[in-house]
């Protein structure tokens, strides 16, 4: 169980450097890591994106860590380079064989190896899919998912359904959040023990049906 000992910026590097270290697909003696004050920034270089994006992930697991800045460089060895028009017709590709993105739903855009997807999809879970099927290809240094969702259904009670959720999820602490709607929109205040559970709590905000936007204001207080 967690507890709300305040860490030490010495104490919050040692942390994420050991949850860095026990993350495999990560190369730890290419990453550096910084705190202040619980802000945690990582620099540095990959060899891929997905090792960036998985160095990104192991850091927000760490209790303790009030904002993460990813300065981390993708620098591909000589058998990875990829000219874009390769990345763009085998991200298409891998699009296109996702079961959960609708066909010609999304557009990939690709320029000097960084992606960007655009496009509509009903369902957050879509544009999630579409980002995830894309984020190990060879050659790709980054990934920007312009993707809006425009969900057919009509909402009945976003407000409840995202407070109904939060109750349920074993990992968010539902009285410490407040949800507040206005249309389609989604604005989530308060506090939460950690990065992940504010991400968390933004995804199962996203899962209900109606929503357009979330606005996360939650603020991480160890």
């Amino acid at each position: 169980m967690q507890t709300n000992v305040k860490k030490s910026d010495t104490e919050l590097k040692r942390d994420v450097l050991a949850e860095l270290k026990y993350e495999p697909s990560v190369k730890l003696s290419d990453i550096g890591v910084l705190v202040k004050d619980g802000t945690v920034t990582l620099n540095g270089y990959a060899s891929n994106y997905s090792e960036k994006w998985n160095a990104v992930q192991a850091a927000k697991r760490v209790g303790g860590v009030k904002a993460l800045a990813d300065d981390i460089v993708v620098k591909l060895p000589g058998s990875l380079l990829r000219t874009d028009g390769d990345i763009a017709r085998a991200a298409a590709n891998q699009i296109n064989w996702c079961f959960s993105v609708p066909t010609g739903a999304v557009k990939v855009t690709v320029r000097e190896g960084w992606i960007t997807l655009e496009g509509e999809v009903e369902w957050w879970y879509q544009k999630n899919a579409a980002e995830d099927v894309i984020r190990y290809l060879a050659g790709v240094k980054g990934v920007t998912n312009l993707i809006t969702i425009k969900p057919k259904l009509v909402p009945t009670d976003i407000e409840n359904t995202i407070k109904s959720a939060f109750e349920r999820h074993a990992v968010l602490d539902a009285q410490k959040i407040q949800v507040e709607t206005s249309g389609n929109k989604v604005i989530l205040r308060g506090k939460v023990r950690n990065y992940a559970e504010r991400d968390e709590a933004e995804r199962a905000s996203w899962a209900a049906p109606g929503v357009f936007s979330v606005d996360n204001q939650l603020k991480v207080e160890w």
